[in-house]
Protein backbone atom coordinates (compact mmCIF):
# COMPACT_ATOMS: atom_id res chain seq x y z
CA UNK A 1 0.00 0.00 0.00
CA UNK A 2 1.14 3.57 -0.74
CA UNK A 3 2.82 4.92 2.42
CA UNK A 4 0.69 8.07 2.68
CA UNK A 5 -2.48 6.11 1.91
CA UNK A 6 -1.63 3.77 4.75
CA UNK A 7 -0.99 6.77 6.98
CA UNK A 8 -4.28 8.53 6.21
CA UNK A 9 -6.13 5.27 6.74
CA UNK A 10 -4.50 4.96 10.15
CA UNK A 11 -5.14 8.66 10.80
CA UNK A 12 -8.84 8.20 10.06
CA UNK A 13 -9.05 5.40 12.61
CA UNK A 14 -7.38 7.67 15.16
CA UNK A 15 -9.73 10.56 14.38
CA UNK A 16 -12.79 8.30 14.66
CA UNK A 17 -11.57 6.75 17.91
CA UNK A 18 -10.83 10.21 19.34
CA UNK A 19 -14.28 11.46 18.36
CA UNK A 20 -15.90 8.44 19.99
CA UNK A 21 -13.92 8.90 23.22
CA UNK A 22 -14.64 12.64 23.35
CA UNK A 23 -18.34 11.99 22.73
CA UNK A 24 -18.41 9.65 25.71
CA UNK A 25 -16.63 12.26 27.84
CA UNK A 26 -19.15 14.88 26.72
CA UNK A 27 -21.98 12.70 28.04
CA UNK A 28 -20.71 12.93 31.62
CA UNK A 29 -22.73 16.07 32.57
CA UNK A 30 -25.93 14.39 31.35
CA UNK A 31 -25.10 11.24 33.29
CA UNK A 32 -24.48 13.36 36.39
CA UNK A 33 -27.80 15.11 35.80
CA UNK A 34 -29.50 11.71 35.56
CA UNK A 35 -27.88 10.63 38.84
CA UNK A 36 -29.10 13.81 40.54
CA UNK A 37 -32.57 13.26 39.11
CA UNK A 38 -32.76 9.73 40.48
CA UNK A 39 -31.64 10.87 43.93
CA UNK A 40 -34.06 13.79 43.91
CA UNK A 41 -36.92 11.46 43.01
CA UNK A 42 -36.01 9.18 45.91
CA UNK A 43 -35.72 12.17 48.28
CA UNK A 44 -39.10 13.46 47.15
CA UNK A 45 -40.64 10.07 47.91
CA UNK A 46 -39.26 10.27 51.47
CA UNK A 47 -40.42 13.87 51.86
CA UNK A 48 -43.90 13.02 50.58
CA UNK A 49 -44.24 10.11 53.01
CA UNK A 50 -43.09 12.29 55.92
CA UNK A 51 -45.52 15.04 54.92
CA UNK A 52 -48.36 12.51 54.98
CA UNK A 53 -47.27 11.36 58.44
CA UNK A 54 -47.13 14.97 59.68
CA UNK A 55 -50.59 15.65 58.25
CA UNK A 56 -51.91 12.47 59.88
CA UNK A 57 -50.51 13.50 63.27
CA UNK A 58 -51.94 17.01 62.93
CA UNK A 59 -55.38 15.62 62.03
CA UNK A 60 -55.24 13.26 65.01
CA UNK A 61 -54.41 16.15 67.38
CA UNK A 62 -57.36 18.15 66.06
CA UNK A 63 -59.69 15.20 66.68
CA UNK A 64 -58.27 14.78 70.18
CA UNK A 65 -59.06 18.43 70.85
CA UNK A 66 -62.67 17.81 69.78
CA UNK A 67 -62.82 14.79 72.10
CA UNK A 68 -61.60 16.97 74.97
CA UNK A 69 -64.34 19.50 74.25
CA UNK A 70 -67.07 16.83 74.26
CA UNK A 71 -65.66 15.21 77.39
CA UNK A 72 -65.77 18.61 79.08
CA UNK A 73 -69.41 18.91 78.09
CA UNK A 74 -70.07 15.41 79.45
CA UNK A 75 -68.56 16.34 82.78
CA UNK A 76 -70.67 19.50 82.87
CA UNK A 77 -73.86 17.60 82.02
CA UNK A 78 -73.18 14.97 84.68
CA UNK A 79 -72.72 17.69 87.27
CA UNK A 80 -76.00 19.27 86.13
CA UNK A 81 -77.75 15.90 86.32
CA UNK A 82 -76.98 15.73 90.02
CA UNK A 83 -78.73 19.04 90.55
CA UNK A 84 -81.91 18.63 88.46
CA UNK A 85 -85.24 18.69 90.29
CA UNK A 86 -87.73 17.49 87.68
CA UNK A 87 -87.98 14.44 85.46
CA UNK A 88 -88.22 16.69 82.42
CA UNK A 89 -84.92 18.37 83.26
CA UNK A 90 -83.34 15.00 84.01
CA UNK A 91 -84.38 13.51 80.65
CA UNK A 92 -83.13 16.60 78.83
CA UNK A 93 -79.74 16.30 80.52
CA UNK A 94 -79.59 12.57 79.78
CA UNK A 95 -80.31 13.32 76.15
CA UNK A 96 -77.41 15.79 76.05
CA UNK A 97 -75.16 13.25 77.76
CA UNK A 98 -76.07 10.51 75.23
CA UNK A 99 -75.43 12.87 72.34
CA UNK A 100 -72.02 13.90 73.74
CA UNK A 101 -71.10 10.25 74.36
CA UNK A 102 -72.03 9.44 70.76
CA UNK A 103 -69.83 12.27 69.52
CA UNK A 104 -66.92 11.06 71.67
CA UNK A 105 -67.35 7.51 70.35
CA UNK A 106 -67.38 8.69 66.74
CA UNK A 107 -64.31 10.84 67.33
CA UNK A 108 -62.46 7.99 69.04
CA UNK A 109 -63.22 5.79 66.02
CA UNK A 110 -61.69 8.46 63.80
CA UNK A 111 -58.62 8.58 66.05
CA UNK A 112 -58.27 4.81 65.71
CA UNK A 113 -58.48 5.15 61.92
CA UNK A 114 -55.74 7.81 62.03
CA UNK A 115 -53.58 5.52 64.20
CA UNK A 116 -53.92 2.63 61.76
CA UNK A 117 -53.21 4.98 58.87
CA UNK A 118 -50.15 6.29 60.74
CA UNK A 119 -48.80 2.75 61.03
CA UNK A 120 -49.03 2.34 57.25
CA UNK A 121 -47.47 5.74 56.58
CA UNK A 122 -44.65 5.07 59.05
CA UNK A 123 -43.89 1.83 57.22
CA UNK A 124 -43.92 3.79 53.96
CA UNK A 125 -41.47 6.33 55.43
CA UNK A 126 -39.11 3.52 56.39
CA UNK A 127 -39.49 1.91 52.95
CA UNK A 128 -38.75 5.15 51.08
CA UNK A 129 -35.79 5.91 53.36
CA UNK A 130 -34.38 2.44 52.67
CA UNK A 131 -34.94 2.96 48.94
CA UNK A 132 -33.13 6.30 49.12
CA UNK A 133 -30.19 4.75 50.95
CA UNK A 134 -30.04 1.93 48.39
CA UNK A 135 -30.23 4.38 45.46
CA UNK A 136 -27.50 6.52 47.02
CA UNK A 137 -25.26 3.47 47.37
CA UNK A 138 -25.94 2.41 43.78
CA UNK A 139 -25.26 5.88 42.40
CA UNK A 140 -22.08 6.24 44.44
CA UNK A 141 -20.84 3.01 42.85
CA UNK A 142 -21.90 4.16 39.37
CA UNK A 143 -20.17 7.52 39.88
CA UNK A 144 -17.00 5.76 40.98
CA UNK A 145 -17.16 3.57 37.87
CA UNK A 146 -17.82 6.60 35.69
CA UNK A 147 -14.83 8.43 37.20
CA UNK A 148 -12.60 5.45 36.39
CA UNK A 149 -13.98 5.31 32.85
CA UNK A 150 -13.48 9.06 32.52
CA UNK A 151 -9.83 8.77 33.55
CA UNK A 152 -9.30 5.90 31.12
CA UNK A 153 -10.93 7.87 28.29
CA UNK A 154 -8.76 10.90 29.05
CA UNK A 155 -5.72 8.70 28.92
CA UNK A 156 -6.96 7.21 25.65
CA UNK A 157 -7.50 10.65 24.10
CA UNK A 158 -3.98 11.73 25.09
CA UNK A 159 -2.52 8.55 23.61
CA UNK A 160 -4.47 9.03 20.40
CA UNK A 161 -3.31 12.65 20.20
CA UNK A 162 0.29 11.43 20.38
CA UNK A 163 -0.34 8.82 17.69
CA UNK A 164 -2.00 11.43 15.49
CA UNK A 165 0.91 13.81 15.87
CA UNK A 166 3.39 11.09 14.87
CA UNK A 167 1.39 10.22 11.75
CA UNK A 168 0.90 13.85 10.74
CA UNK A 169 4.63 14.50 11.02
CA UNK A 170 5.32 11.62 8.62
CA UNK A 171 2.49 12.50 6.24
CA UNK A 172 2.95 14.53 3.07
CA UNK A 173 1.66 18.04 3.93
CA UNK A 174 -0.46 18.17 0.77
CA UNK A 175 -2.09 14.84 1.58
CA UNK A 176 -2.71 15.99 5.14
CA UNK A 177 -4.25 19.24 3.88
CA UNK A 178 -6.58 17.20 1.67
CA UNK A 179 -7.47 14.96 4.59
CA UNK A 180 -8.25 17.95 6.84
CA UNK A 181 -10.31 19.70 4.19
CA UNK A 182 -12.47 16.66 3.52
CA UNK A 183 -12.75 15.78 7.23
CA UNK A 184 -14.03 19.26 8.03
CA UNK A 185 -16.63 19.03 5.28
CA UNK A 186 -17.64 15.42 5.93
CA UNK A 187 -18.20 15.28 9.69
CA UNK A 188 -14.70 14.01 10.43
CA UNK A 189 -14.75 11.12 7.93
CA UNK A 190 -12.16 11.79 5.20
CA UNK A 191 -11.27 8.20 4.24
CA UNK A 192 -13.54 5.51 2.85
CA UNK A 193 -13.19 1.93 1.71
CA UNK A 194 -14.00 1.19 -1.92
CA UNK A 195 -15.73 -2.15 -2.32
CA UNK A 196 -17.41 -3.78 -5.33
CA UNK A 197 -16.87 -0.59 -7.31
CA UNK A 198 -18.71 1.57 -4.73
CA UNK A 199 -17.61 4.14 -2.15
CA UNK A 200 -18.87 2.52 1.05
CA UNK A 201 -19.62 5.86 2.72
CA UNK A 202 -21.53 7.86 0.09
CA UNK A 203 -22.62 4.68 -1.79
CA UNK A 204 -21.94 6.19 -5.21
CA UNK A 205 -20.56 3.85 -7.88
CA UNK A 206 -17.03 4.66 -8.97
CA UNK A 207 -15.94 4.80 -12.57
CA UNK A 208 -14.33 1.46 -13.52
CA UNK A 209 -10.98 3.09 -14.26
CA UNK A 210 -11.00 4.88 -10.91
CA UNK A 211 -11.92 1.73 -9.03
CA UNK A 212 -9.18 -0.24 -10.77
CA UNK A 213 -6.67 2.43 -9.73
CA UNK A 214 -7.97 2.40 -6.16
CA UNK A 215 -7.65 -1.38 -6.00
CA UNK A 216 -3.89 -1.08 -6.44
CA UNK A 217 -3.60 1.14 -3.32
CA UNK A 218 -0.67 2.91 -4.97
CA UNK A 219 -1.93 6.49 -5.00
CA UNK A 220 -4.13 9.01 -3.22
CA UNK A 221 -7.44 8.77 -5.09
CA UNK A 222 -10.57 10.66 -4.06
CA UNK A 223 -14.19 9.73 -4.59
CA UNK A 224 -15.67 11.88 -7.38
CA UNK A 225 -18.87 12.27 -5.34
CA UNK A 226 -17.87 12.85 -1.71
CA UNK A 227 -14.16 13.61 -2.20
CA UNK A 228 -13.12 11.12 0.47
CA UNK A 229 -9.76 9.42 0.05
CA UNK A 230 -10.35 5.84 -1.12
CA UNK A 231 -8.58 2.62 -0.22
CA UNK A 232 -9.18 -1.01 -1.08
CA UNK A 233 -9.09 -4.07 1.17
CA UNK A 234 -8.11 -7.17 -0.87
CA UNK A 235 -10.02 -10.36 -0.25
CA UNK A 236 -8.15 -12.84 1.94
CA UNK A 237 -6.32 -15.55 0.04
CA UNK A 238 -8.27 -18.81 -0.10
CA UNK A 239 -7.14 -21.52 2.29
CA UNK A 240 -4.83 -24.08 0.68
CA UNK A 241 -6.58 -27.25 -0.45
CA UNK A 242 -5.68 -30.44 1.41
CA UNK A 243 -4.23 -32.64 -1.36
CA UNK A 244 -4.81 -35.81 0.67
CA UNK A 245 -8.50 -35.03 1.17
CA UNK A 246 -8.89 -34.03 -2.49
CA UNK A 247 -7.37 -37.32 -3.65
CA UNK A 248 -9.69 -39.32 -1.46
Amino acid sequence: MHADLERVTALQKIVSATHEAESELAQEPEREKAFDGRLEEARQAVASAKEKLTANQAARREIEKEVAVHQGRLSKFRDQAMAVKTNQEYHAIQKEIAFAQGEVKALEDRILERMLEADEITADVKRTEAALASEQKTIDAERKKMAAEHAELRKRVEQLAGDREAIVRALDPKVFATFELVANRRHGVAVAEARDGICTVCHVRLRPQVFNTVRRNEAIIQCDSCQRILYFVPLPAPAPTDVTQSAS
